[in-house]
């Protein structure tokens, strides 16, 4: 049985397909075109998620479209390919809601969707129980908590729709002073709509009453405390909104854009109500598609298997003889790793000389998070590797930090980590003796974003923490994603040389040819 999803059309178009109950390929079209395409078929995600699953459009058996779709949609003649495919419409948050809770561990869970908007609905929450999905209440536009976080990133003069992560990290560094303001804005699901001015122009359309409340002038540009204190506000209000919505319950899935939120899993995850959370690590409308096709295989009778949904790297993945064309076409000088040991030993090497080290390995992952695929990495033993990272490759503020990924095993030696650190989906925090080694990392007092990493999820990855570590006491290196500021995840070993040649890199690790400045 093959099952081809598409979703995100609108923005953020995605393919994946799921054969025969398993997830055999998802991938994002923007990290093959390298640009932003909207209101078409992602024909390119489509072709290379076939390529991955062996199979062609004929072998088809349904397309499964996530909606919102363009209006008077083309999509319909352009899929005339699949001959033998039946065609379903899925809703948006119930492809959300299908992403994160067939993708997770659970029989049975609480399902929270929430989104700035999608199909009219910005959230609902669902019961799951075995393989199904039930409505239990749906939330409708303008009643937004993504829209009112969008509204706070504008506020604080960043971009909606873009830079709401910068805002949890800012919250990190401030206090609630503004809880209550935010909380006499919400009363249950319903958002009231009197704090803002639809004539307003900037400071994310609020209105007078507003700023009344918060005791601030809206004329006067924020200090940089006050800013930290408006998001840590947002964000607890919107840690309450969702307790609120979730209420009780063994288990909590998350799905929809607003589970990216790392601050709010984490703190999901500490409360002591649930005995699991699971984030789903592509919560965006990228991950409708695979939540599209994961609706439709489960409603086919007799499936009943559960999915292991941790493993994210679905991507494509590229030969020895691929990469070597394209280092010969591009004239550049390499060193052949033909072994396992000869690769890991090459990488161990450069970080232990302080190097950043891109590292691009097996299938890409599918979403924004890199977990050991498509990384750049740096020894935590250098004092100025964030500092290197921010400045002269990510070309961002100083106050953002980097995952430290570390060994699932032996994570709890350096680390108090939730079980969706796998998924790079929460924040954890440091043992108090390794504060100070992991400083480059803490976020603010002793948080910290971790990434645990299996031996069954990325073999290759595992062994070298486990080898840097051998070499050097410590089997922690800090990761962020292997790509420049502004793009996404690099994909074809093109990129990966481009991206080098184009950023303060030092060494390049791109299946077992390594490239040095």
């Amino acid at each position: 049985m093959n099952i081809l999803g598409i979703g995100g059309v609108l923005g953020d178009a995605a393919a994946a397909v799921v054969q025969d109950g398993r997830m055999a390929a998802a991938i994002e079209e923007a990290k093959l075109t390298r640009r932003p395409q909207s209101g078409k078929l992602p024909e390119a995600a489509v072709a290379e998620c076939l390529k991955i699953a062996g199979i062609t459009a004929a072998d088809v058996d349904f397309v499964a479209l996530a909606r919102p779709l363009p209006a008077g949609s083309a999509l319909p003649v352009a899929l005339r390919e699949f001959r033998k495919a039946r065609v379903v419409s899925i809703d948006h948050h119930a492809a959300h809601a299908a992403a994160a809770y067939l993708a997770s561990p659970f029989s049975g869970a609480v399902v929270i969707t929430l989104d700035r908007e999608g199909d009219l609905r910005c959230g609902a929450r669902w019961r799951g129980e075995g393989n199904r999905l039930m409505l239990e209440r749906e939330i409708l536009y303008p009643d937004s908590i993504g829209e009112l976080y969008g509204r706070v990133t504008e506020l604080l003069g960043m971009k909606s729709r873009v830079d709401e992560h910068r805002v949890q990290w800012l919250s990190a560094g401030g206090e609630p002073k503004y809880a209550q303001v935010f909380a006499g804005m919400i009363d249950g699901q319903t958002i009231d709509q009197s704090y803002f001015d639809s004539g307003r122009q900037g400071h994310g359309g609020f209105g007078v009453k507003f700023f009344e409340k918060l005791g601030i002038r809206p004329d006067r540009e924020l200090a940089q405390q006050e800013r930290a204190d408006i998001a840590a506000s947002m964000q607890k209000a919107l840690v309450d909104y969702v307790m609120e919505l979730a209420r009780e319950g063994e288990n909590l899935c998350l799905g929809g854009g607003v589970a990216w939120n790392a601050l709010l899993v984490a703190a999901l995850e500490n409360s002591g109500r649930y005995k699991g959370v699971f984030a789903q690590l592509a919560a965006g409308n990228a991950g409708t598609a695979l939540g599209a096709a994961l609706s439709v295989w489960n409603e086919l009778p007799g499936e009943t298997a559960r999915l292991d949904g941790g493993g994210y790297a679905l991507g494509p993945e590229y030969s020895a003889g691929e990469i070597r064309q394209v280092l010969e076409n591009c004239k550049l000088r390499f060193t052949v790793l033909p072994t396992v040991p000869g690769l890991i030993d090459a990488a161990v090497k450069q970080l232990k000389d302080n190097k950043i080290v891109a590292w691009m390995q097996g299938r890409m992952e599918f979403g924004p998070r890199a977990l050991g695929h498509r990384s750049i990495l740096a020894s935590p033993h250098d004092p100025y590797s964030a500092e290197n990272l921010n400045a002269f490759i990510k070309h961002r503020e100083a106050s953002r930090k980097f995952a430290a990924s570390v060994p699932a095993e032996l994570a709890s030696k350096y680390f108090d980590a939730g079980a969706n650190a796998r998924q790079l989906a929460t924040v954890s925090r440091v043992r108090p003796e390794y504060r100070e080694q992991f400083r480059g990392a803490v976020l603010a007092s002793d948080l910290v974003r971790v990434h645990t990493v299996s031996k069954e999820d990325n073999p290759l990855y595992w062994q070298l923490l486990h080898a840097f570590g051998s070499a050097t006491g410590l089997p922690v290196l800090y990761n962020t994603s292997f790509n420049l500021f502004g793009e996404p995840l690099v994909c074809t070993p093109r990129d990966a040389v481009r991206s080098f040649w184009s950023s303060g890199i030092d060494a390049l690790l791109v299946g077992n040819f390594l490239l040095q400045k």
